[in-house]
């Protein structure tokens, strides 16, 4: 009998007619896939969970299909640091590095097959993208809407070009529909994010199910985390601004109770990149999304770093309300999208969020701008590697690495689970050659390392590359044995010092002086578990070197 949660859903989104056609239609597929994941692992998270972010080809060797020469990488390099690979969207696609897919279910014949991706299964648990906003104008459903064929012909979002949208919210600059010549005239279809991304109709019933057809394939190939990517823009009203419409989040929640009746062990994440309190809405009562990116940490302590004080992050981080029970926090700073600055709205004026929009642009960076409705344009990301944008005049390649960890280290320490882009590791610079190549802003952090020269660099003990990826592995090593950083477990955050980012998980009291000076913290009874160079525990004090990281089993502080 179908799920009384998931039918009351649908009976939300669907006409009564709708709703009996696409239970008929989903029970058997539900009741099949329940008894065929019945031994699926159904354990969420722990302690020793750490994520790599990575496209398939971030790395390639001559010869060889790149989802091997990473799964080599992986082992080779990584190891146990880390226990799930976010491989970004290894689907046949027409543009944007992946995110315009013109075949859901197949793998890119040139980065490998479906067995390479097994095979990486094999060492570690897999995170996929569905990519449900959009497909690409090349998707076979789109051919079926240029010649006014079904099923595709009525999957997609269209509108008469004399509709007022002007309150629709937009990420983009770009006009939001576009014209295409069909078998039936002229019909301009809803490209939120790119003329050759379409966005497809979920009034359609037809158009969930087939979505819910490849949230389940997907789990069937081995996933263990579903990130819903751009899925705020999902459901489209006119008259509405078609973002966090009800019905989106009434989709997730469809899919959420999906997984926890037939795959209660797979991760629902959702990918929103807008301010906070819209950002953290995903997790619903609980009932909603498993996992949310924390997206102000990214443009947080780039801001905070940059400018040598933690005060900022301390007050965003110490007024974060803790995720629902069963919900967790996705920590990143790094990713294969610049970094955005929307989540910075109402944590950090916009004269500053201009002024560090401007500085990454004296290092070489890029920033990709949104359109707002009255034509006017404010910065929606920063487009930079991570590690370049750590860079200050002046630096000493030494105290560049150390500011850049202490980057890298935050999210160990945050409640929730840390994630780390490929070139967070190997603390690769702004690819200019990229950007050069595809005069595409993003270009710029999306290397691909060719593993030989990477390798060569990675020998060499005293490259910025070897010592990252040393210290980065070692970090993440101590935090897996340490049950105090479980995702579950509860943060305090204390102000010590302006300089200094303070938390405590159980007995741990995590310090981070964003400083390029040496501080001073008040503790009492502590024993160092970790820290940098220049740091000591004197009495009832800690002395920090710059930009340094102490973690310290601590009973209280002063």
């Amino acid at each position: 009998m179908m799920h009384d949660q998931i039918k009351s859903r649908l009976n939300k989104l669907y006409s009564p007619e709708q709703v009996t056609i696409l239970c008929n239609a989903l029970e058997a597929r539900l009741e099949s896939a329940k008894a065929e994941f019945a031994d699926l692992p159904q354990t969420k998270w722990s302690e020793k969970d750490a994520i790599l972010i990575t496209y398939g080809d971030s790395v390639k060797r001559e010869g060889e299909v790149p989802l091997k020469t990473l799964t080599d990488f992986v082992r080779t390099h990584l190891g146990d640091a880390v226990s799930l690979v976010h491989i970004l969207p290894f689907f046949p696609f027409t543009s944007d590095d992946g995110f315009s897919i013109s075949d859901y279910e197949a793998v890119r014949p040139d980065l490998g097959n479906w067995e390479d991706v097994k095979s990486l299964n094999e060492s570690h648990d897999l995170m996929f993208d569905l990519v449900l906003n959009h497909c690409s104008a090349s998707h076979k459903w789109f051919r079926q809407l240029l010649e006014d064929e079904a099923p595709g012909k009525d999957y997609f979002v269209t509108e008469s070009p004399e509709t007022d949208l002007s309150g629709v919210v937009r990420p983009r600059t770009h006009p939001l529909l576009t014209a295409f010549d069909t078998a039936a005239g002229t019909r301009h279809v809803w490209t939120t994010f790119s003329a050759d991304q379409v966005d497809v109709d979920f009034r359609n019933p037809d158009v969930l199910l087939a979505y819910l057809d490849l949230l389940l394939l997907y789990v069937r190939r081995g996933t263990r985390m579903i990130r819903l990517d751009a899925i705020a823009y999902l459901w489209k009203e006119t008259g509405t601004d078609c973002i966090h419409l009800w019905q989106t989040h009434e989709v997730v929640k469809l899919m959420r109770d999906v997984l926890e009746w037939v795959a209660p062990g797979v991760i629902l994440l959702t990918e929103t990149n807008v301010p906070h309190a819209e950002n953290v809405s995903y997790f619903g009562d609980g009932d909603e999304a498993r996992m949310v990116y924390q997206f102000p940490l990214p443009p947080l302590l780039l801001h905070g770093l940059r400018r040598g004080s933690a005060e900022r992050l301390t007050t965003w981080a110490s007024e974060l309300e803790a995720p629902p029970a069963g919900c967790s926090f996705f920590n990143f700073t790094a990713s294969h999208d610049g970094v955005g600055v929307r989540p910075l709205e109402g944590l950090v004026p916009m004269e500053e969020v201009k002024a560090l929009a401007e500085e990454i642009r004296s290092l070489g960076g890029k920033v990709n701008e949104r359109m707002h409705p009255d034509g006017s344009t404010t910065p929606y990301e920063i487009n930079s590697s991570y590690f370049s944008a750590m860079r200050k005049e002046g630096d000493t390649d030494a105290m560049h690495c150390q500011r850049f960890l202490l980057s890298q280290t935050v999210p160990m320490c945050l409640q929730g689970i840390p994630a780390f882009y490929i070139h967070s590791f190997t603390a690769t610079e702004n690819d200019l050659e990229g950007l050069a190549r595809t005069g595409q802003n993003r270009s710029i952090n999306r290397k691909q390392w060719d593993l030989s020269a990477l390798e060569e660099l990675l020998s060499q003990e005293e490259s910025d590359a070897a010592f990252v990826l040393r210290v980065l592995t070692r970090r993440l090593k101590l935090r897996a044995a340490l049950p105090d950083f479980h995702p579950d477990v509860p943060q305090e955050i204390l102000s010590l010092h302006p300089s200094v980012f303070a938390l405590r998980r159980n007995s741990i009291l995590a310090l981070h002086n964003f400083s390029d000076e040496a501080v001073v913290v008040p503790v009492k009874g502590a024993a160092v578990l970790m820290s940098d160079p220049g740091c000591g525990l004197k009495g009832e004090i800690v002395e920090m070197s710059p930009c340094s990281v102490m973690w310290i089993r601590c009973a209280a502080t002063a």
